[in-house]
């Protein structure tokens, strides 16, 4: 009870001592911003008066007081390790997730899209909201293709394919027939025939593999078997 009476008596005086530091508030005698707009916004100063400009991401920020130089929304001010008795720091991000802007663009943070936000107002351009967290959305591209594979008969015969997209999408293999307008998911009904699916090899990405044993006996050549067209076909939510 004692120590919840002390920090409750030291936060009224120090709220107290703030107040009375201040004084009454009049706008005339602030400071004007700078005449080319602050790049990271701006925000009142600690008496709740003044407009000042916000510091950025990088740039130095410290004080409590009138003349505290403080971080812009979605900042927080950390001092270096290696000076702890200094009472200065840099504005770093709180968030370090990468967020997708309401402009289709990506951004490494929210601090990173609320810069640009910023820039783009001033250039009377609309304000870039986050749309979601993570990548915005892309359509799923091939990004290494099954290639053109020759075998022998009753050997086998291994074909891959990478592909990428935000979501992550679903990989299938399909038989494509001869006449190229009719095509059967793999494996059917054939037990020569083996498909296997994982994620990556990197973020977002998703490979895929067939492997079949040609069983042609005919004496033709290339046998009828190894004539057969195999794809791989990518479906997304988006």
């Amino acid at each position: 009870m004692i120590c919840v009476l002390l920090l409750t008596l030291f936060a009224v005086v120090s709220a107290d001592r703030l107040s009375r530091s201040c004084g009454t508030c009049d706008p005339s005698k602030c400071a004007p911003l700078p005449a080319e707009g602050c790049s990271s916004g701006t925000l009142l100063d600690a008496c709740g008066c003044c407009e000042l400009c916000a510091s950025g991401t990088g740039e130095p920020c410290w004080g409590r007081g009138a003349s505290a130089k403080r971080c812009a929304s979605g900042l927080e001010c950390v001092k270096s390790d290696k000076d702890k008795k200094s009472k200065s720091g840099v504005c770093v991000c709180k968030s370090s997730y990468p967020v997708c802007g309401s402009d289709g663009v990506n951004y490494n943070s929210g601090c990173e899209l609320k810069a640009a936000s910023v820039k783009a107002v001033k250039d009377k351009k609309p304000e870039i909201k986050i749309r979601n967290k993570g990548k915005c959305a892309q359509a799923p591209v091939i990004v290494t293709a099954p290639g053109e594979v020759w075998n022998v008969t009753g050997s086998q015969v291994f074909l891959s394919c990478e592909a990428i997209g935000i979501p992550t999408p679903v990989l299938t293999w399909r038989k494509v027939s001869n006449s190229k307008d009719k095509t059967l998911p793999l494996p059917g009904d054939k037990d020569n025939l083996a498909v296997q699916t994982r994620g990556g090899p990197e973020k977002h990405e998703v490979t895929g593999w067939v492997l079949g044993r040609m069983m042609s006996c005919k004496r033709t050549w290339p046998p009828t078997e190894m004539l057969k067209h195999y794809a791989c076909a990518l479906m997304t939510s988006i």
